[in-house]
């Protein structure tokens, strides 16, 4: 039995191969739909903490132990900073490099809460160069609780610089070790300071960056895009061969 031509048997592939390219380029898109909801919604309920009723100390500590997040969840703390145990976090602001200065805040219960009270430039790293920075007594900071983080973000960011006391990623534990703080002492979360002015104008707050990205949608249009032009190939190439 002679065996059909190359062309058929090319055509019968196609044909038996179009509908699982259908099905994935179609179940793509729906999964980008999906993705889509999920990200309004998470920028939605971030929208909602961030603009609510600032929470205490405690009442972060209550949110954290519901299992309910605190990421850019407004907030408020009341303490003293020690200075001379600031962590310096590598950082680009409006265009300039420096740091931002994560200042452990002692709470009137003895424990700590690290704070980023904000960006200071490159050649403003150290506290001699920026006394006025040093706010004595007890202040009160409002801003946005940050969670920590558990591990590093990506294998592209450098490893953390104790030594030189320059951080690349947030590891909270060991910020702590090294600032010399108490083991079990230090709350689990960060607090970014707003852009309340501070004496001298350094540091600068009101760094939170949200960056978010939602193309889910440009995603999902190109992936059903696909499928139609493909369907559309397909029906046109059909036709041709009948024609």
């Amino acid at each position: 039995m002679a065996k059909p031509p190359r062309r058929q048997r090319r055509f019968w592939a196609a044909l038996v191969l179009l509908p699982v390219a259908l099905a994935i380029l179609v179940s793509l898109g729906t999964w980008q739909v999906k993705r889509l909801h999920w990200k309004e919604d998470l920028l939605a309920s971030i929208e909602q903490r961030r603009h609510a009723e600032p929470l205490d100390v405690a009442g972060v500590e209550a949110e954290l132990q519901a299992g309910r997040p605190v990421d850019y969840r407004a907030a408020s703390a009341s303490g003293t900073f020690l200075h001379d145990k600031e962590r310096h976090f590598f950082a680009t602001f409006e265009g300039q490099s420096g740091y931002y200065l994560y200042t452990p805040l002692q709470l009137a219960d003895g424990r700590f809460l690290f704070v980023n009270r904000g960006f200071v430039p490159y050649d403003r790293k150290e506290a001699s160069t920026r006394p006025e920075s040093l706010v004595a007594g007890a202040q009160r900071i409002t801003g946005l609780a940050r969670a920590r983080l558990a591990e590093k973000p990506s294998s592209l960011v450098p490893d953390n610089d104790e030594a030189g006391n320059i951080f690349y990623w947030k590891d909270l534990d060991r910020m702590a070790a090294s600032a010399g703080l108490p083991e079990g002492q230090v709350l689990p979360f960060f607090l970014d300071a707003d852009a309340t002015p501070v004496p001298g104008g350094l540091p600068r707050g009101g760094v939170t960056v949200i960056d978010l990205p939602n193309s889910h949608l440009q995603y999902a249009i190109t992936w059903y895009g696909l499928a139609l032009a493909l369907a559309g190939v397909s029906v046109f190439a059909w036709v041709r061969r009948k024609s």
